[in-house]
């Protein structure tokens, strides 16, 4: 086949690419935010046709900068999408988030809950979906994510274990931590589900199993790395005030991966194992 990907310097772009590259596809497209400004309609348009399938990991990620400039996100997370949405259909496999639900519910966010997003970049995200839905696209939902390249939250607790005696982080949020690397490997794997017809479209949860609180994160990332994981300690969101509300609960279910020959990724705790051999 041949694949497009959108944000292709991102993290979970490279990780794209590279699982792609390890899957012997030949046809793939990279394109970064250099290479494709994703509002641009028109240059949309032109770098999907000829391709198979277009995977989109493109967006505007900064929570807090889309809560004080929600018009400049809404374009490139909502607008953008939908015109690409537009143009490639059934192909386009978009990448969208925990944030189109409030957080207040206490058991796992199944596919068709009713989103209600409590915050700019939520919003904005919906936007996306509902164009990706509305054009007989995918729309791959995931939450906490992790990998080998950019900024997140397992790098910023190893590079703080060498810099601090004590680390202080928030415990009273949930949710699935998610490696970028095992999330890409499952987005391609459900491209060709849904190239055999064994996946049809709509919203796929891309998330580890089970659940933990950033303090349970940090003490896992801190065991995994040889440091003594008493040296983190739990705190309440409210010692970080943040222009963006989070949920407090971001939890989803992976019904949605019955049938479609692609299993549900692996429970956080073991894929955070076999992920710290090259997040570092």
């Amino acid at each position: 086949m041949r694949w497009l990907v959108t944000g292709a310097g991102g993290m979970l772009g490279r990780d794209l690419c590279a699982v792609l590259a390890e899957a012997g596809e030949t046809s793939v497209v990279p394109l970064t935010r250099a290479a494709l400004d994703i509002t641009d309609a028109p240059a949309v348009r032109e770098a999907v046709a000829g391709v198979d399938v277009v995977l989109n990991a493109a967006g505007w990620t900064d929570v807090d900068g889309a809560e004080v400039a929600e018009t400049s996100a809404t374009a490139v997370n909502g607008h953008a999408v939908q015109a690409m949405a537009q143009a490639a259909g059934p192909r386009l496999f978009h990448i969208s988030t925990d944030y189109v639900f409030d957080g207040a519910g206490t058991a796992a966010y199944a596919e068709g809950a009713e989103p209600a997003p409590i915050n700019a970049y939520g919003r904005g995200k919906l936007i996306g979906e509902r164009a990706v839905l509305a054009a007989g696209g995918y729309v791959v939902r995931t939450a906490w994510l992790y990998g080998a390249h950019g900024h997140n939250f397992v790098r910023t607790m190893l590079r703080l274990a060498g810099e601090r005696e004590t680390v202080d982080v928030v415990a009273d949020q949930e949710g699935p931590p998610t490696w970028s690397r095992a999330l890409a490997a499952q987005v391609v794997a459900l491209a060709g589900a849904a190239s055999a017809g064994l996946a049809a479209p709509g919203i796929y949860h891309g998330t580890a199993g089970g659940q933990t609180s950033w303090y349970g994160l940090a003490r896992a990332v801190f065991a995994e790395a040889g440091h003594d994981p008493a040296r983190v300690r739990p705190t309440t969101s409210d010692r970080f005030p943040r222009p963006a509300r989070r949920p407090t609960f971001s939890v989803l279910g992976h019904e949605r991966w019955s049938g479609t020959g692609v299993a549900p990724l692996t429970h956080w705790r073991a894929m955070l194992s076999t992920a710290m051999r090259s997040v570092r």
